[in-house]
């Protein structure tokens, strides 16, 4: 029993893969927060070269 704990405490490929998880949760949650709000700038620039020519055309 004591050799099974002692391999436990010794053993680092269960930390390495949470601490991989953590880091890849992070990044994805960056992504995200980055591209939602690029996708509301790029929707208000197709927005308003919709108007222009909306307006263009009017005239």
């Amino acid at each position: 029993m004591y050799d099974l704990i002692q391999r436990f405490i010794h053993c680092r490929s269960g930390a390495t893969a949470i601490e991989y998880a953590l880091i890849a949760a992070l990044v994805s949650i960056a992504l995200i927060t980055g591209a939602s709000g690029m996708g509301q700038q790029i929707g208000n620039t197709f927005g308003n070269l919709r108007n222009r020519l909306a307006n263009a055309t009017s005239k």
